[in-house]
């Protein structure tokens, strides 16, 4: 059989038997596979996957072979995915163990650029950035034909070892289809395959935010004004001699006067505790005050 003869077909079951057989002597070796599973029908789930799988299909140049790559991954038959910086390399269970590679060019600078500073400030953590929970129209601007982050038709080299002559062929489809299952799993891998940083389209984020901060005197003393914003406080505007509400009172300093007053009032409490004074017993009914100087038994004037 001539290399560009079809090769007769092999059930999946018996396709998984020798793409084990082949696999486990790559182990032997010190590689380790990581195959494409999918559960059900769905390929991709997330937003990052299912955009990668969405850009495949909006080019016609890849229309003819995408559903016998979807058919192959579904069924199991991408045997190992391994994703780099610019490059994706896979073995795909086929008629035989097929090598496909796939050469991704990285996001031209500007074009990184641009889509960073269009994004700047939607994007609030990088945890929002891998789980696709952004604006839409940061979606819109990552994913947006011709100048986004996926990559187009001459962004992409692609190779296998099937003797089908296509450029694309179903296992380069299959696998394809496998980076976006691959995505869902760990969205990282695309900024890696596209050769950039994803923290860049963080740096802009509350850039726009101006944050003022009173600076503190020499005295680290707090005026009305910030004690009340600070507080929250309705603080009344007081007269300029009068002292305000709460504030402490100066201390007088300790004069004869002061010791004047303390003898007068001592010398109250005396009086209170003796008896009633002298007028509390001019005010007693039929008692009268004798002058002072006045003798006792002195005659009275005719």
């Amino acid at each position: 059989m001539s290399w560009y003869d079809w090769r007769p077909y092999v059930p999946v079951a018996e396709r998984r038997r020798q793409a084990e057989r082949k696999l486990a002597a790559l182990n032997k070796k010190g590689r380790t596979a990581s195959p494409v599973t999918i559960d059900g029908r769905v390929i991709a789930k997330t937003f990052w996957g299912k955009s990668w799988c969405e850009n495949l299909e909006r080019y016609s140049d890849y229309a003819n072979r995408l559903p016998r790559g979807r058919t192959y991954v579904r069924n199991g038959s991408v045997v190992d995915l391994q994703i780099a910086k610019g490059e994706v390399r896979a073995l795909v269970a086929g008629s035989a163990l097929y090598t496909v590679k796939i050469g991704i060019a990285p996001v031209p600078d500007r074009r990184w650029k641009d889509i960073c500073r269009n994004c700047a400030g939607s994007v609030g953590s990088l945890v929002e950035l891998l789980q696709g929970r952004f604006d839409k129209s940061v979606m819109d601007r990552v994913c947006r034909e011709g100048d986004g982050l996926f990559p187009s038709p001459r962004e992409i080299e692609l190779s296998c070892s099937c003797p089908d002559w296509a450029s694309m062929c179903k296992h380069v489809a299959a696998v394809l289809y496998g980076v976006g299952a691959r995505l869902d799993e760990s969205p990282r891998l695309l900024f890696t395959l596209r050769d950039v940083d994803e923290g860049d389209m963080l740096a802009g984020v509350g850039s726009g935010l101006a944050l003022a901060q009173p600076v503190p005197g020499s005295a680290k003393v707090l005026d009305d004004g910030d004690a009340a914003a600070l507080f929250g406080l309705d603080m009344a505007e007081t007269d300029a001699g009068a002292p305000a509400a709460g504030a402490t009172r100066k201390k007088e300093p300790r004069t004869g006067k002061r010791k004047d007053r303390a003898g007068a009032k001592g010398a109250s409490a005396v009086r209170a505790k003796s008896g009633p004074g002298r007028a509390a017993r001019a005010k007693a009914p039929g008692k009268a005050l004798r002058p002072r100087g006045a003798r006792t038994g002195a005659r009275r004037q005719p």
